[in-house]
């Protein structure tokens, strides 16, 4: 078991003083970033006038767009609308009275990634909807309360998976998952949205983690687009997403993004 835990903690990525104001500051920009392309967000907009909006903010504030390029990635933000569980990808399509839209984005600073995203409706949405919304971002604040130095990976699963599919009755989409960031976008440890608590690798302080409730109103499988990068529910279910990169600290945690 020792030398199980110790392989496990050697894979996180531990940042220095130094860095972590450096993702302080991305994770900012960030904030900032999504803040602003939700409050542009209207019927009748167009995706890609997002992605523009979004693209301008991280450039004029000093940092660069962490998901343009990522494995040929074409755009700034995934816009993932209304079944679209992940990785929409911006274009000519219209949003519309009572849709819902997901603002995925990363941005890189100073040579260090952050991640995050929100699930914001258009006009308005029916109360089940919006409920549906909340439900999805309280599994999220609920599970970054417990984040602290000896959590493990299965206890921040164990949470959303209770929030998420207790008494609301929804469903985590299980193929899908938070991860470790900081380096890279995507590294060590994945952190999948159900789990049994103890379980999984123990998190280290000064780590950073990416946690993302991703839900579906149906049953929670997908399918892949056609464009090699939407990934939709199975059901045509409506998904909501809502992410915070996360830095572990002994007694805590800090939201950076």
């Amino acid at each position: 078991m020792r030398c199980t835990l110790t392989y496990a903690m050697s894979q996180f990525q531990i940042f220095t003083e130094e860095e972590i104001e450096r993702l302080r500051t991305g994770g900012a920009i960030l904030r900032g970033c999504l803040g602003h392309v939700a409050k542009t967000v209207q019927p009748g907009m167009k995706t890609i006038t997002l992605d523009h909006v979004a693209e301008e903010f991280i450039r004029s504030h000093g940092a660069e767009p962490a998901f343009k390029g990522y494995h040929n990635y074409p755009a700034t933000l995934c816009t993932s609308v209304n079944d679209q569980c992940v990785h929409g990808v911006p274009g000519e399509r219209i949003l519309h009275a009572g849709d819902i839209v997901s603002l995925d984005c990363g941005v890189l600073f100073g040579g260090l990634y952050t991640d995050a995203c929100i699930t914001v409706p258009v006009g308005t949405v029916s109360k089940e909807v919006q409920q549906f919304i909340t439900v999805t971002e309280r599994a999220l604040t609920k599970a970054c309360a417990i984040i602290r130095e000896g959590a493990h990976v299965g206890d921040i699963s164990a949470v959303i998976q209770k929030e998420v599919e207790g008494e609301a009755g929804y469903h985590c989409v299980r193929a899908l998952t938070g991860h470790g960031l900081g380096s890279a976008l995507h590294q060590f440890p994945d952190i999948p949205n159900v789990g049994e608590a103890g379980s999984g690798p123990v998190l280290p302080t000064y780590t950073i983690v990416a946690i993302e409730p991703i839900t579906a109103m149906g049953e929670g499988g997908i399918r892949e687009g056609e464009d090699g990068w939407t990934i939709a529910t199975q059901d045509g279910s409506l998904s909501a997403h809502f992410e915070h990169t996360v830095l572990v600290l002994p007694e805590g945690h800090e939201i950076l993004a």
